[in-house]
């Protein structure tokens, strides 16, 4: 464990920029609890965090926007989900594109809706700021203040390490559950 955490604060910070590229959930999470332990610095990592998130999604825009061609071809596996996000957009308008950034399953497909539309690059960019912000300060900060409770959980799974499979299975499976029923065709 103690090798763990000190390859973790040796490396945390470019595995955190990598993942947050794509998500970050769980690297910004752990980069919390590590701050709350004293082994990271909490405003490094969430700056960090926001600057790598902010690049990812700005990224998968720019992808859909001007590599239509080439990314129609992993957009054909989810059309229903596609449809999914410009329906978001409409319902919810520009605040889908910060609440994105709490919904797994979304946070990939919302950037690449968007581009594929006529939305402006600089208003996507603003309102992708504000949610990397947004996300970041909630999702680190809360990791940070709720540090001492996740290494209390942590040692109870590590003491009965059965929980950690059925609490996977259990999360996992609500959130394919839902996206499932919100792309059903009716």
């Amino acid at each position: 464990m103690d090798d763990m955490l000190k390859n973790l604060a040796t490396y945390g910070y470019l595995v955190l920029f990598l993942y947050s590229l794509g998500g970050g959930l769980l690297a910004l999470i752990g980069a919390g609890v590590l701050s709350f332990m004293g082994k990271m610095d909490l405003g490094l990592s969430m700056s960090i965090a926001f600057i790598a998130n902010f690049i990812g999604d700005t990224l998968l825009f720019y992808m859909s926007r001007y590599h239509k061609t080439e990314m129609m071809e992993y957009l054909k596996q989810h059309k229903r989900k596609l449809a999914f996000s410009h329906l978001l957009m409409k319902r919810h308008g520009s605040w889908i594109i910060i609440m994105k950034k709490f919904i797994y399953g979304l946070k990939t497909l919302v950037p690449l809706a968007i581009g594929l539309s006529k939305y402006s690059f600089w208003k996507f960019s603003t309102y992708n700021a504000l949610g990397a912000l947004i996300w970041t300060v909630v999702v680190g900060g809360g990791s940070y203040l709720f540090g001492g409770a996740l290494i209390e959980g942590y040692k109870i799974i590590a003491d009965k390490p059965f929980l950690a499979p059925i609490s996977l299975i259990v999360i996992g499976g609500s959130v394919w559950f839902y996206l499932s029923q919100a792309t059903k065709k009716r």
